[in-house]
């Protein structure tokens, strides 16, 4: 494990999409810039952010249709205009009352700029760039093309011979779309442009990104669609069984999340190729990555499809300490975090600490057993990483309103009894931690309460939409984090 992950750093949860902006959700333009100079001015030396995949209509960074393109929604479109590309006289907004359309539009006439304005040096990096990611990037660009072309049904509805991607089929419409896949991956090349951009920035102002790999894919992807061997599907391409987790504290029923099963024993055969190639992706754009649902590394919760609940599953075996090798012997040593919630198996802690992986500690599970509880800052291991809460949790402020009041009275005694209040009292308790990362989520630094939480898991509607203003950060605030962060060595 590199030292990356050893020195004492305190960092912040937000997504991209939480940022201030004008289209419907933030963006890597300014207002990144803006949070990245934030983050430094008090001391905060990681940002983490959720999965930055292509999200389908409900906007779940952790259900995306590649596993390696970018959220085009995050294109910042005066970035574009700054390089001449987009127009202030181009305007979409007699279009369509919906903010994605608009931005949309405006990109693809970005993309006529392009090609009309761009100088030399532009079009040969865009070029450059379709080469050397033609591994996903060719087949991401036909399949979104298609998609659209089909009123983004899934692809198990597309016509059999392109559903079961006949060569001609496929080479007629590549013919076919080819001015769209272009434009498809001018959009992935403006992403991650932006994107190594703004790293670099982060890197330059001593921030380290931090980002999160879901570790399932969705069904209705590029990835199944193009890599049909690498998951459990029948010869129709249909799944019969569907990944998800049992009833635990954030559901009664469990998670029934519905992504397709990975094929372990393919996978074996090409010594984790396809997945070995999606960590390359993810360690080119952060310096740390988390792997979400850790614990399905080593057994997955496998429901039958005809299921409508999780509560019908069985843990089936994955070979993670061979899969994690060859990532580390592909790859190098790489800081890896563990998303290690939920049920945890002596299996499941082996295989992290085989590897020296920081597992994840939340405050808001440590007060409800006795003092063996693992979230009790008193029994945390150095080599963690500590939040108040994370996305799917409440707020710490929702939270502890949540509670009674003998609960209260729990907490407060657990804590020591700081004369502080909620929110920073459960910030305290993590920055004081020897854990190494202590990460809070931007409401809590905010003390905002539930109306403001990120996600309610098990639920599909009126998630990932929160975003803040800067009028929310006071001075006061800033002031409180930068004491705790200097206070705690952090």
């Amino acid at each position: 494990m590199t030292t990356l992950l050893e020195e004492r750093r305190a960092g912040v949860l937000l997504h991209i999409t939480s940022l201030p902006g004008k289209y419907g959700n933030g963006d890597l333009g300014r207002e990144a810039y803006h949070f990245i100079k934030f983050l430094h001015s008090v001391g905060i030396r990681v940002w983490q952010t959720l999965p930055l995949g292509q999200p389908h209509g409900d906007g779940s960074p952790y259900q995306c249709l590649s596993a390696h393109a970018g959220n085009t929604a995050l294109i910042s479109l005066d970035w574009l205009e700054e390089k001449g590309w987009l127009q202030p006289i181009d305007n979409c907004h007699n279009s369509s009352t919906d903010d994605g359309y608009t931005k949309q539009c405006l990109i693809n006439k970005a993309f006529y700029g392009f090609q009309a304005l761009a100088e030399k040096q532009d079009l040969e990096d865009f070029f450059k760039f379709c080469a050397e990611k033609s591994s996903w990037l060719d087949d991401f660009a036909l399949f979104m093309a298609l998609r659209n072309e089909f009123g983004k049904c899934c692809w198990n509805q597309w016509p059999e011979y392109l559903k079961q991607r006949h060569p001609l089929a496929m080479k007629e419409a590549r013919r076919r779309l080819e001015r769209v896949i272009d434009g498809i991956k001018f959009e992935q090349y403006v992403f991650f442009r932006q994107w190594h951009e703004l790293k670099e920035f982060a890197k330059q102002h001593d921030v380290l990104m931090f980002g999160d790999i879901p570790i399932f894919v969705s069904y209705d992807s590029v990835d199944v669609w193009a890599n049909r061997e690498v998951f459990k599907l029948d010869v129709d391409g249909e799944m019969s069984v569907v990944a998800g987790v049992p009833p635990d504290y954030f559901s009664a029923t469990g998670q029934r999340w519905g992504n397709p099963h990975y094929d372990w024993q393919d996978l074996e055969q090409t010594n984790f190729r396809w997945w070995t190639e999606r960590m390359r992706t993810q360690l080119e754009m952060f310096d740390i990555v988390r792997i979400d649902h850790f614990r399905g590394l080593e057994a997955a919760w496998e429901i039958p499809a005809n299921e409508s609940t999780a509560i019908n599953g069985e843990w089936v075996k994955a070979p993670g300490h061979k899969l994690l090798n060859a990532i580390k012997k592909a790859l190098g040593e790489i800081p890896l975090v563990a998303e290690d919630l939920g049920i945890i198996t002596k299996e499941v802690d082996e295989l992290r600490n085989s590897f020296n992986l920081p597992g994840m500690k939340i405050l808001q599970f440590a007060f409800g057993d006795d003092a063996t509880n693992p979230y009790l800052p008193h029994n945390y291991e150095s080599n963690s990483v500590v939040y108040t809460g994370t996305h799917d949790n409440d707020t710490t402020l929702g939270w502890y309103h949540s509670l009674n009041d003998d609960e209260r009275h729990h907490v407060y005694q657990a804590l020591g009894v700081p004369a502080i209040q909620m929110p920073q009292a459960l910030m305290q308790a993590a920055f004081a931690s020897v854990a190494n990362m202590a990460i809070v989520p931007m409401q809590d630094i905010l003390e905002l309460g539930s109306a403001d939480r990120m996600n309610v898991p098990g639920t599909t509607e009126g998630n990932w939409q929160w975003r803040f203003s800067w009028e929310q950060l006071t001075e006061s605030k800033i002031n409180y984090l930068t004491r705790l962060i200097k206070l705690f060595g952090r």
